[in-house]
């Protein structure tokens, strides 16, 4: 069964969820109208599957589970019983994830996409197979993009531009499944502002795979220091009222994404940005925009 996950969702990072009130909070969530939950830093599906338990409608999505750490026949048997006991609201998301993850494993992070490629061979050949409509990849750059509209639903970007959407359209054509990440703060004054922006995508900036992406975009080594320049944080960062985050979501519309997964950086990273989704929800979930 295809998932429908609508033009807008809310992306977290797993801790958020483990802290005190969760069930209360993805519940709301899920009333509030977002398409989709995607969660960042997930090692197994029994978050997935607890927050699923306690929503009647939301997709809950991994936003990237690593291949190289999770046994595929694990996760596909995983998977297989998720889906079945919450039809069309489950989607797999995984992928070859950076060196450094890679190497703290043991491993060598060499010919990634093969790895990703002959995992993907597994999930299919499974007894419980996970299948490419209930299957998403995270990619970044063209020979990934590329991979996941081949072998899954399609792509699930992050850390990118609308630029980067409007060329990962064009590598995937029409039909498969564009998934931006958009990290938006709600602030309008620029000093605080880019202060969240930054601590938000300071450890991005150290893996090898988003340094390559960015400078692909055409940022140079002036952009990447001192964690980041104005202009760089700007473009990755969408701030300010609710009004003018809603038209950075709505260019990654007008670029060609499929769903925008929007990401609230806030000074408490640790619990559900409930304030913030609720200002957000009247201007994507029900103006139109989502």
């Amino acid at each position: 069964m295809a998932v429908e996950i609508g033009p807008v969702g809310i992306h977290t990072l797993s801790g958020v969820w483990e802290s005190g009130g969760a069930e209360e909070a993805v519940a709301e969530l899920d009333r509030l109208g977002f398409g989709a939950l995607w969660l960042g830093a997930v090692s197994d599906l029994r978050l997935p599957a607890r927050l699923l338990a306690a929503t009647d409608r939301l997709v809950v999505a991994t936003s990237i589970i690593n291949v190289w750490a999770t046994p595929a026949a694990r996760l596909a048997a995983d998977a297989h019983r998720l889906a079945a006991a919450h039809p069309g609201r489950f989607l797999l998301g995984l992928g070859s994830s950076h060196a450094p993850d890679v190497e703290a494993l043991g491993r060598s992070y060499a010919r990634p996409l093969q790895v990703l490629s002959r995992y993907l061979d597994d999930l299919d050949a499974a007894p419980g197979p996970v299948p490419a409509d209930g299957r998403v990849l995270a990619a970044l750059g063209p020979r990934a993009v590329a991979l996941a509209g081949r072998r899954s639903a399609g792509a699930h970007t992050y850390l990118v531009t609308p630029e980067h959407t409007h060329s990962a359209r064009a590598l995937l054509g029409p039909g498969p499944l564009l998934v931006p990440e958009q990290a938006v703060v709600l602030e309008s004054d620029p000093a605080r502002a880019r202060a969240l922006a930054r601590d938000g995508i300071s450890y991005f900036l150290r893996l090898p795979n988003y340094l390559r992406n960015l400078r692909a975009l055409g940022f140079g080594a002036e952009d990447l220091a001192g964690g980041g320049s104005d202009r760089m944080v700007d473009a990755l960062v969408a701030w300010g009222t609710p009004e003018q985050v809603a038209q950075r979501v709505a260019q990654h519309h007008d670029a060609g994404a499929d769903h925008v997964a929007v990401q609230v950086l806030t000074t408490d990273g640790e619990r559900p940005a409930l304030p913030q989704w609720r200002a957000l929800a009247p201007l994507l979930v029900r103006s139109g925009t989502g």
